[in-house]
C-alpha cells in the first residue's frame, strides 16, 4: 500500500515509515494542533501544490492520484497523523445513476481503531459516494479526514460515457506549511492561528492580524536629503529638498536669479516664449531622473516650463511670452519621477 502513515501502526513504525512522513512542527490552529493539509511544492518549482493532485484518465471512469505528503490532524488530545503516499494511486468511481447527476468527494482519511472503532489503522485515499439529486451536493467529509476533490459524476456515466474529467473534477485541497512559513493559500477561508502569521492569497502577501488578514505593508524606507543640488550661472540655490523610496523620487528647488533679467521673446514673434534653454541647476547624483522629464516653474509673477534630463541638468526652456525674470527673484519648480 503507496499510504504511509507514523505514529499510527500497532504493530510497529518502521524506519522507511519514519523517513518518508517526518515533517516538524507545522501550521498551528491551537497552542496544540496543526493545521491539517497537503504540503506545498513540486518538483520543477512551477506549481504551488502538486501533492495529491487527482486526474482523471481519459474514455474511463477512473482517476489518479500523485504522491505528496501531508498531515490529517484529529483531536486536540488524539494528535496529527502525518502521511506520504509514495506512489501514483488509481482510484475509480462508480457509474452514474441512470437519472440524476452526483458529486463524490476524494478524501485522504486515516483509521485509528482505539479512536473509531473502524477495525483499521492505517492511512487511505478513497472516494465517499455523493446521492444522486436534481441539484447534487458533496458528501460531508468524514471524521479524520482531508477533503482533496470533488468528482461530479453525470448520470448514465460509465467507461463507455466517461465523464469529462477537465471540467468534472474541482479542488478541495488545503495546505499546511513549517511554523512561521508562508502558507499558500488554495480553496480555504480559515482564520489565522496568531497575529503576525503570513499567507500567500493569489500572488498577494497577507498578515493575520487576530481579527482579519489584511494584504501587507512593508515598512516604507524614505530617504531625502537637502544638499547637492547645484546652481546654473547666474542662479543661486536658496532652497532644495528631495524623497525617494521605491524608485520614486520627488523634489522642490528654489533659486534665486544673480545675473541679468531673462526677457521671454514676444507674442507675434518667432518662438514665442522662448528663452533658449538655460541651464539653471544641476540635481545630485542618485536624484536624478531615468528618463526625460518636465515640470512647471515659477517665480511668482510669471511662469514656464523646465527639462530635466537623466545627467541631472535642468533647463528652464519657455516662459511666459513676454514674461520678465529680474535679478533677484526667486524661482521655484518641483517634480516627480522615476529613478
Amino acid at each position: 500500500m503507496p499510504v504511509r502513515s507514523g505514529w499510527l501502526s500497532p504493530d510497529s513504525q518502521t524506519r522507511e515509515d519514519t523517513r518518508l512522513v517526518s515533517l516538524g512542527a507545522l501550521t498551528p490552529v491551537s497552542p496544540v494542533a496543526t493545521r491539517s493539509g497537503i504540503l506545498p511544492g513540486s518538483a520543477d518549482g512551477q506549481t504551488r501544490l502538486s501533492g495529491f493532485t487527482v486526474q482523471g484518465v481519459a474514455n474511463s471512469m477512473s482517476a489518479t492520484v500523485s504522491p505528496g505528503r501531508a498531515i490529517v490532524q484529529g483531536t486536540d488530545a488524539q494528535g496529527a497523523y502525518p502521511v506520504a503516499l509514495t506512489e501514483s494511486l488509481t482510484l475509480t468511481f462508480a457509474d452514474g445513476d441512470a437519472q440524476y447527476d452526483r458529486i463524490d468527494l476524494v478524501v485522504l482519511r486515516i483509521y485509528d481503531d482505539p479512536y473509531d472503532a473502524s477495525g483499521r489503522t492505517e492511512g487511505a485515499v478513497e472516494i465517499v459516494r455523493g446521492t444522486p439529486a436534481a441539484t447534487p451536493a458533496a458528501p460531508a467529509t468524514p471524521a479524520l479526514a482531508l477533503p482533496l476533490y470533488e468528482a461530479r459524476v453525470p448520470k448514465g456515466a460509465s467507461a463507455a460515457q466517461a465523464p469529462n474529467w477537465t471540467t468534472a473534477l474541482t479542488g478541495r485541497r488545503t495546505t499546511t506549511v513549517a511554523l512561521g512559513g508562508i502558507l499558500p493559500v488554495t480553496t480555504d477561508t480559515a482564520n489565522g492561528a496568531h497575529p503576525g502569521q503570513y499567507r500567500d492569497l493569489s500572488g498577494v502577501l497577507q498578515r493575520w492580524t487576530g481579527s482579519a488578514w489584511a494584504d501587507y505593508q512593508p515598512p516604507v524606507a524614505v530617504d531625502s536629503t537637502t544638499t547637492g543640488a547645484t546652481a546654473g550661472t547666474d542662479w543661486s540655490v536658496n532652497a532644495y529638498a528631495a524623497r525617494r523610496t521605491h524608485g520614486v523620487c520627488s523634489f522642490t528647488l528654489g533659486l534665486t536669479r544673480t545675473g541679468a533679467t531673462i526677457t521671454a521673446t514676444a507674442a507675434g514673434t518667432t518662438n514665442p516664449g522662448n528663452v533658449n534653454d538655460v541651464l539653471i541647476a544641476t540635481l545630485p547624483a542618485g536624484w536624478r531622473p531615468a528618463g526625460e522629464t518636465y515640470a512647471i516653474a515659477t517665480d511668482g509673477f510669471a511662469d514656464g516650463a523646465v527639462r530635466i534630463v537623466p545627467d541631472g541638468s535642468v533647463y528652464l526652456i519657455t516662459w511666459s511670452t513676454s514674461g520678465v525674470i529680474q535679478t533677484g527673484n526667486s524661482l521655484r519648480l518641483s517634480a516627480c519621477f522615476v529613478l
